[in-house]
């Protein structure tokens, strides 16, 4: 039976693509909640809990000590000397590798005379699926088997296997109990070591190579959260790098950890298009996967159509507890294929090697046909979806949630949907992809870009609303081709597309950064006035991280600087509070209410788009976009003023050519190349 989504906030997680382990502040993994060791999309260990003379530490200290590494710090009082003072220790440092996980356990101690102790680990595992996990659905420990230096778990199809040198075993039908007995000596630690070696049949592995597909960054600013936000952030990204079994030799991000760990069109493209300023090697990776699997027929069950770039992919079906089942290829995005397409031509843009543009020209093709032949299903000549299977996602753009498209007084919109910021994606891809065709000597160039003013043109008449504020873009046109009058962030997505004229773009910026919809830490999903308004709804008045960044972009690209400053405030203004990882989403409480943003208690973190808004924000600060002159170069337009004040980066990328752009705080620019 179905419980409840089991919370993140409070979690740790330490992860390699495609494993991740996720555990208590303490350092414990137990059987409760996402608590766990994961493999790709199987729980291979339930329990991991260490104790000492049959008590457990007392954690003072736990965190990342660095990629894919945690260090818990626990004292043990239980064998210690007299005294107020602690005297002895465990340190448990965990290191997570694709397929395995390693520990050390230190115990030490400054006491006058050796202590001694039995140290315990019980380990369990319930081999549950991470689908049954975050539909709180209850399971039950496995029994293990004997090995010579540990047990072992089996299914039929996933192994594991936990290897504990010198330690005795004692299994029963829950799980397993290695158990070591101990003297430290002060001044001569004791370290035992304990690992998980997992193999799980995926879609999804690890990448080829270790090393990530980007530049490492070297940030500097007047602003002191900036640079442990990059930071931060890139360390994340590095652990989300995954390949695909159709596509081996090239590298995406996987979603987010733990329910989105695989491969997402829409936020595996956003993600490398983020990341474009620090090279394209990635965007070529994620552009060939999507490729390898673009849609070729039509298929109702699983919505694919030709030309189609998928939604998700899972080694098993996937089902919600609201009756809907996606099947492990689903095609259910109304957007991803836009997106693929303008990743493509902004890859281009940054100096994606020629010989690679050309090879993905014919899936260009194909994409550009899909918008024209089966994006616009009712025929009204907007990008649209329903779900026509009966048991697929009801809305299919990035807020996805059954709710997430509402009137303003609540009632939700009724399909075929035509969302505002797909008519944007729409005609930045049409756009872009006649300036490929046209690069390449194709033909089509002329009738995409007549598509695209067509569109343009049909956008302005359908779709702007206005109310005692102003003008503003509608969310959405409904099944009767209505306008949904919520006034929500994805307007925010039209900023600098090239969809909307000057005084459109500033009509709409000022819209977003009005109080009701900028808490002060970043932009809200939906405004503060509307009757569904809450924040800690999950498309309903949270805050994304990616949603803010993107929407941050456009109002620079757009020469909207004082408001593109507004939202990059309120990201760095949330970035101290939640350890400067930006998880997929927070609370939409203002500033001043409370002592930071709520957590969004099941958000995941790291998220790939999350993490990559780090580098979207210094693209936006700085105002870079690649040079259209022929030595490809690097153009700089700051913010003026400065978000962050004087700002010196190092690290960009524009084909195989690295700069560092430095900006002092009056907007004066120097740049360099090498």
């Amino acid at each position: 039976m179905a419980g409840v989504q089991p919370f993140l906030h409070d979690l740790l997680v330490t992860l390699r693509a495609p494993s991740q382990v996720w555990c208590a502040r303490g350092g414990q993994v137990r059987p409760d909640g996402a608590q766990g060791v994961y493999h790709a999309d199987v729980r291979v260990l339930s329990t991991a809990v260490v104790r000492v003379d049959d008590v457990e530490p007392e954690p003072i200290s736990a965190g990342p000590s660095g990629p894919g590494e945690l260090e818990a710090v626990g004292v043990l009082r239980m064998i210690d000397g007299p005294g107020p003072d602690p005297t002895a220790m465990l340190r448990r440092r965990r290191t997570v590798r694709p397929g395995q996980v390693v520990e050390e356990l230190e115990l030490s101690c400054a006491t006058a005379d050796p202590v001694s102790g039995r140290v315990t680990l019980r380990v369990a595992s319930d081999l549950a699926r991470m689908e049954e996990i975050k539909h709180g659905v209850e399971t039950y420990p496995v029994a293990p088997t004997a090995a010579p230096d540990g047990v072992t778990w089996s299914d039929g199809s996933t192994v594991v296997e936990v290897d504990a040198p010198g330690a005795s075993v004692e299994i029963d039908d829950d799980g397993a109990t290695l158990v070591w007995d101990v003297t430290v000596t002060p001044g001569e630690p004791v370290t035992l070591s304990w690992g998980v070696r997992t193999e799980v049949p995926s879609v999804v592995s690890a990448p080829t190579s270790p090393e990530p597909e980007w530049s490492a960054l070297t940030v500097d600013a007047d602003d002191k959260r900036l640079a442990p936000l990059v930071l931060r952030s890139l360390e994340d990204l590095a652990g989300l790098r995954m390949s695909a079994d159709f596509a081996p030799g090239d590298t995406f991000l996987a979603a987010g950890a733990p329910w989105f760990f695989t491969l997402f069109g829409r936020d595996s493209l956003w993600a490398a298009r983020m990341l474009l300023p620090l090279g394209t090697d990635l965007a070529r990776g994620t552009l060939r996967t999507l490729a390898a699997r673009q849609g070729a027929v039509t298929d109702v069950d699983t919505a694919e159509e030709p030309g189609k770039i998928l939604h998700e992919v899972r080694s098993a079906p996937l089902r919600i507890d609201d009756g809907t089942t996606l099947p492990p290829l689903y095609y259910g995005t109304v957007d991803a294929t836009c997106l693929w397409i303008c990743l493509l031509h902004d890859a281009w843009r940054w100096g994606m090697a020629p010989e690679d543009v050309e090879a993905l020209l014919p899936a260009l093709d194909r994409a550009l046909a899909w918008m024209r032949d089966h994006g616009d299903a009712d025929g009204d000549g907007f990008l649209d979806y329903a779900d026509t299977s009966g048991h697929g996602l009801s809305n299919q753009g990035w807020k996805d949630s059954g709710d997430s498209i509402q009137w303003h007084d609540g009632r939700l919109a009724e399909g075929p949907i035509a969302l505002s910021e797909v008519q944007a994606y729409a005609y930045e891809a049409a756009m872009g992809g006649a300036d490929l065709l046209d690069a390449f000597g194709r033909d089509g160039g002329a009738t995409w870009r007549a598509w695209a003013a067509e569109l343009k043109s049909r956008f302005r008449g359908a779709f702007w609303l206005s109310d005692d504020d102003g003008p503003y873009v509608a969310i959405a046109l409904d099944r009767h081709g209505k306008p949904v009058d919520s006034v929500a962030s994805n307007m925010g997505h039209l900023l600098g597309t090239g969809l909307l004229d000057p005084d459109e773009e500033r009509s709409v910026a000022r819209r977003l950064v009005a109080p009701d919809l900028s808490s002060g830490y970043g932009l809200r999903t939906l405004s503060a006035g509307a009757t569904g308004y809450w924040p800690l709804r999950y498309h309903g008045g949270t805050v994304w991280t990616h949603d803010t960044a993107i929407t941050v972009l456009g109002m620079a690209r757009a020469g909207l600087g004082s408001e593109a400053a507004v939202l990059a405030r309120g990201l760095l203004e949330a970035a101290p509070h939640l350890g400067y990882q930006l998880p997929e989403l927070y609370g939409g409480n203002a500033v001043g209410d409370g002592p930071g943003p709520l957590p969004y208690p099941a958000a995941c973190h790291p998220q790939a788009w999350s993490a990559a808004s780090a580098v979207t924000l210094l693209t936006a600060i700085l105002g870079l976009s690649p040079s259209l002159d022929a030595d490809g170069g690097l153009d700089v337009a700051p913010i003026v003023p400065s978000p962050v004040g004087a700002l010196h980066v190092e690290g960009l990328r524009v084909g195989s050519t690295r700069f560092a752009v430095d900006v002092d705080a009056g907007g004066a620019v120097a740049t360099s190349a090498s």
